[in-house]
């Protein structure tokens, strides 16, 4: 299965996509030129084919959207945020196993 799944957010798609969405989303912020982002990606891949349908995984480019990057006060990546109901309710920094992803989804 393809990674059709995760949901390329910018500007004009960010308030929609995740502060409108009613449930769990999970955002990955990164950039092409990051090693650990490239590390993490198959992961994030995996995650979004595994979670429910009332949950979501996306992914901002950093460098394409810097103002949103700012906005969530990304310093480093690979930074993962959490939201839920359109809040950011927990982060994290730099890679993580698998599971600890699936699991903070699961608890929001």
């Amino acid at each position: 299965m393809s990674s059709e799944k995760i949901i390329n957010i910018n500007m004009e798609n960010f308030e929609t996509e995740i502060l409108s969405y009613n449930g769990a989303v999970m955002v990955d912020f990164w950039a092409e030129w990051c090693g650990p982002c490239k590390a993490l990606s198959p992961t994030i891949d995996e995650i979004s084919q595994e979670l429910g349908a009332d949950m979501k995984v996306c992914k901002i480019n950093v460098d394409e959207n810097q103002t949103l990057a700012q906005q969530f006060r990304v310093m480093s990546i690979p930074t993962v945020v959490f939201f839920k109901n359109g809040e950011a309710v927990n982060r994290f920094v730099g890679v993580r196993e698998k599971n600890e992803y699936l699991d903070t989804m699961k608890s929001l």
